[in-house]
């Protein structure tokens, strides 16, 4: 069967059209008027650190993607069973910067707090940054082991 592709210009949206189609689709959905000018905020945002977290028999290793940041501007700390890593990461010198054509990098503070899933030695812990990766590794504390209890007969 035959496919007709002819175009109805009416169907074509370009460019402005299409963010002014998109701001009053939003606005009807949220019953609020948007504010067509995408105005900065003046507090940063502070972006969030994706983390991966595994087990091997004996530790507990927790893996974050840091590259570009110096040890210098990372932070890490643990309290209780909580994990708190904070950093920057800095663009360079941007003073003779006049107009971004594009900007897909995140720029500036980072952070990310998360429960342990184990429980964990905080006195054996060991953070090595290398080769863009934080690998932070803790030592399990050993859990019980289930004690079989033996039930008796009523005498």
């Amino acid at each position: 069967m035959a496919r007709n592709n002819k175009a109805n210009n009416d169907d074509l949206l370009m460019g402005d059209d299409i963010q002014e189609d998109f701001l009053d689709e939003t606005a009807a959905l949220t019953d609020q008027p948007i504010d067509e000018e995408w105005a900065e905020d003046d507090e940063p945002v502070t972006g969030q650190l994706a983390l991966d977290i595994y087990e091997t028999p004996k530790k507990l290793i927790v893996k974050a993607r840091v590259a570009g940041v110096n040890k210098e501007d990372l932070d890490v700390s643990i309290t209780g069973n909580t994990l708190t890593i904070t950093g920057t990461l800095s663009s360079g010198d941007e003073a003779d910067t006049e107009n971004y054509h594009v900007q897909e990098c995140y720029w500036g503070e980072f952070s990310r707090v998360v429960d342990l899933p184990v429980e964990v030695k905080e006195d054996e812990v060991d953070a090595v940054l290398k080769d863009g990766v934080l690998t932070v590794s803790f030592n399990k504390i050993k859990q019980q082991t289930v004690k079989k209890i033996h039930i008796n007969e009523n005498k």
